[in-house]
């Protein structure tokens, strides 16, 4: 990766030196250069832009720790330090992961539509009526402000759509703004203090806990997974009934506070959501997301609210989505993304993935169900090795396979179906060959089940059994997409061992 940063190509420069209020998309086919384009944009705007990125900071977001690992020594290598390395997971986390979603459920809290779910929610808290009339102490004067001037200052702030919190805040100012205004016309104007003790005082305060109330994000998504009733108005003409269904807390303790609930990664997303509806985040002068296809709409709106006065570089190929919700077009992405008009680049000359295997490689795109353009490689190097053999012979197979790739230079991935990697790793250790897991980055040999291997690369690939990595995760063609990935990791070398038909 250092090596590819270091010798960044014509096409890619191009990209690379797009100015920084622009934000531009990169569909790049594997080992076109496309996370390169992206570390080597960070460390040109560094260098170009210092104090602009200082004040807003620069953050790169990768799919996974295990990739922030193998990426974390580049930008250092081209002398820029002080960017933060994250994924989305450790950026919204608010809460421990505790429990975890079935597919449906997740899929309908990552869709798009959930977000007006939640604001209603959120905004069903605020009643205009709630409170009445107001009377205020002033020393031994008391004044008064009617039921109806306090709905109408509530109604227009509803109108100016601020944030959640700056709303409540405003409507304590202007509360405050009508009492000033009446007693300047009984005794002249007042003191900055003065307008502060009212705005602080009781009855005030007790009026907006009425008519807009303080509010945590755990509180509304807790109320709105946990109360069927609470969730049916929120989600009227949104979710269906099945969808509701899905999302709601079930079993014992399902209506259960939000203080004792446990939270899933898509429960985190919620609150994140409820907490962007409250407050703004402090934002980022750029942010790079690499593996961009598979994020979801609710993950594209987290992202956005942190790049609301920045910039993007969005990486990521479609061709690799492999998420429930990946996506099948860069518009919809950078539309949730709020950049619906960047301008989407395709990079299709791949420098690492040699033409044999991009040759096989190609074979599948056609039934991924996206539409990217065919890769081609400058690599007339390389080695694709198929390897049928009988059944019950796959295992043994690629431990033969992993022996003769240690016999030459370089890094081995064996890479499968998670559930068929447990049996790899004690067939290697029974044949004393040391194998690391896909977390031991710098280790010889590596087992790793397919669902790991996106943004790694190995000097020598062993595929096992193609068609189970493929059905593994069959809905949507995502096996496919799966085993796209899989294959597109060798650097030079790829054995693929199968006892049944290839699936391309």
């Amino acid at each position: 990766m250092r090596d590819i940063a270091a010798t960044i190509q014509p096409e890619q420069d191009d990209l690379v030196r797009a100015d920084l209020t622009a934000t531009v998309c990169v569909q790049g086919a594997p080992g076109t250069g496309k996370t390169a384009v992206g570390l080597h944009r960070a460390a040109y705007l560094l260098y170009t832009h210092p104090r602009r990125i200082a004040r807003g900071g620069l953050l790169i977001l990768g799919p996974n720790p295990t990739f922030l690992a193998y990426i974390a020594e580049v930008l250092p290598a081209l002398g820029e330090t002080g960017v933060r390395q994250s994924t989305l997971a450790r950026e919204i986390a608010r809460h421990p992961v505790t429990t975890t979603d079935d597919e449906r459920a997740a899929a309908v809290k990552h869709d798009a539509r959930t977000a007006e779910v939640l604001r209603r929610a959120l905004y069903a808290r605020v009643s205009a009526d709630a409170a009445g009339s107001l009377t205020v102490p002033d020393g031994s004067y008391r004044w008064r402000v009617p039921g109806d001037e306090l709905a109408r200052i509530v109604a227009d702030v509803r109108k100016e759509e601020p944030p959640y919190t700056v709303g409540r805040e405003r409507v304590r100012a202007r509360i405050a703004r009508y009492v000033q205004e009446r007693a300047e016309r009984r005794s002249g104007p007042r003191t900055a203090a003065w307008t502060r003790r009212i705005e602080r005082a009781r009855p005030v305060t007790a009026c907006l806990d009425a008519v807009w109330p303080r509010v945590r994000p755990e509180e509304v998504v807790a109320d709105v997974l946990g109360d069927p009733e609470a969730l049916a108005r929120a989600a009227d003409g949104l979710l269906d009934d099945d969808e509701q269904k899905a999302v709601l807390w079930t079993g014992p303790g399902a209506r259960r506070s939000w203080r004792s609930a446990r939270w899933s990664a898509a429960d985190l997303v919620l609150l994140d959501e409820v907490a962007g509806l409250l407050e703004h985040p402090e934002g980022y002068g750029h942010i790079v997301v690499d593996e961009a296809q598979d994020l979801s709409p609710m993950e594209c709106r987290a992202i956005a609210r942190r790049a609301a006065f920045g910039s993007l570089t969005v990486l990521g190929d479609l061709a690799q989505g492999t998420t429930p919700w990946a996506a099948r077009s860069w518009r919809t992405v950078l539309t949730h993304l709020g950049r619906p008009d960047a301008p989407v680049v395709p990079l299709t000359t791949g420098f690492r993935v040699p033409q044999a295997v991009v040759g096989l490689t190609n074979r599948l795109l056609g039934r991924l169900g996206v539409a990217v353009p065919e890769a081609r490689s400058l690599r007339p190097d390389g080695e694709l090795t198929l390897r049928p053999v009988a059944p019950g012979r796959v295992v043994d197979e690629a431990v033969d396979a992993v022996r003769a790739a240690l016999s030459r230079d370089g890094s081995v991935g064996v890479v499968a179906a998670e559930a068929d990697v447990p049996g790899l790793r004690a067939a290697l250790d029974a044949a004393g060959i040391a194998a690391a897991g896909p977390e031991e980055l710098g280790a010889r040999v590596t087992v790793a089940p397919a669902g790991v291997v996106k943004g790694l690369e190995y000097d020598h690939v062993v595929a096992v059994e193609p068609a189970a990595i493929a059905e593994a995760e069959d809905t949507g063609g995502r096996g496919l997409r799966r085993l796209y990935v899989v294959l597109t990791r060798a650097v030079s070398r790829l054995d693929v061992v199968h006892a049944r038909p290839l699936p391309f």
